[in-house]
């Protein structure tokens, strides 16, 4: 029994080994699911820190782009407030989120915490964060216009074309970014692909729902 137990455990060992911390950034495209179960599994947790803090630079970035803050605000006061606040700060959120996705989880059978669930999600970010490498050459190029409700580039243009194209590319990677957490999720609550979407969308509604709640009474009365 003791004999089974050491060969069991030189195995699972052995498994592990052969991923490597490049293969966790390299394989994540090919075999999404085996590197999520090993970053699982081992607590793994090297360069989780800077990509939380990239995610957070993105997030930053994509709300200042939303809200059109370019229209009144300065191309270093974005840069900064995004880089150093959006940074430090930008984790916040989806650490909230990993809490509800946790205890919405366990309404569906699922395992995962708090920490395995925020874990899963800094790896599942790193096609978000490519998006920086897309972002950053427009922002050199059309400075804080990237950020502005304008049409800052002549329609049929070459740099509309550009344009349009890392748009394109930065679109992909937010599709693959969902993905990832899908799959993710999938593997740390021990969920089906179905449930692990319905766990995704939960929070959501919990939020969203009474926020709708409270605004349809308000206008009544």
């Amino acid at each position: 029994m003791e004999s089974n137990y050491t060969e069991n455990q030189f195995e699972e060992f052995e498994k592990y080994d052969v991923v490597s911390d490049r293969d966790v950034f390299t394989k994540i495209w090919t075999e999404p699911r085996r590197i999520f179960k090993f970053i699982n599994d081992t607590k793994y947790e090297k360069y989780y820190y800077i990509l939380l803090f990239l995610a957070g630079v993105v997030r930053a970035f994509d709300r200042a782009s939303s809200k059109s803050m370019g229209d009144d605000s300065s191309l270093l006061m974005i840069l900064f407030s995004a880089i150093v606040f959006g940074g430090a700060f930008g984790w916040i959120s989806y650490y909230i989120y990993s809490a509800l996705l946790s205890w919405t989880g366990k309404w569906l059978g699922g395992i995962g915490d708090t920490s395995s669930i925020f874990r899963m999600m800094a790896y599942a970010m790193i096609p978000s964060v490519l998006i920086l490498f897309f972002l950053f050459p427009q922002i050199a190029i059309y400075g804080r216009d990237v950020f502005s409700d304008i049409e800052y580039i002549a329609p049929g243009s070459f740099g509309n074309i550009v344009r349009s194209i890392l748009s394109v590319f930065q679109i992909i990677l937010s599709l693959a970014t969902l993905v990832f957490m899908v799959i993710g999720l999938s593997v740390v609550q021990k969920f089906s692909v179905g449930k692990a979407i319905l766990n995704l969308i939960l929070p959501i509604l919990i939020i969203i729902l009474p926020i709708v709640l409270v605004f349809s009474i308000s206008r009544i009365f």
